[in-house]
């Protein structure tokens, strides 16, 4: 029972992330609740490695707070966008 509630906090933790990263991000991004879930799971991931090599301590695969998990967010929502502006510049 304790794995199926941390599940469901990572996911309501991740979906809370993500959504404050796509709205601190101008422009449109076509992603529903699921990818906008994993970005923020990702994106705490990623905030706990920033993190990590900031302080020089600790895990480096550690999840972070909610302020490092939504730069994360932002850093990987930054970098999905500008994959798929080029993509969609490339095809016809």
């Amino acid at each position: 029972m304790e794995l199926v509630m941390a599940i469901i906090g990572w996911c309501l933790f991740g979906l809370v992330a993500g959504a404050i990263a796509r709205l601190l991000i101008p422009g449109r991004q076509s992603m529903g609740i699921i990818l906008t879930m994993v970005l923020g799971i990702v994106g705490s991931l990623v905030g706990g490695f920033i993190g990590y090599i900031l302080t020089g301590g600790g895990d480096p695969y550690q999840p972070s707070g909610w302020i490092m998990s939504i730069i994360g967010a932002v850093v990987v929502l930054g970098l999905y966008v500008a994959m798929t502006r080029r993509t969609a510049k490339r095809l016809p």
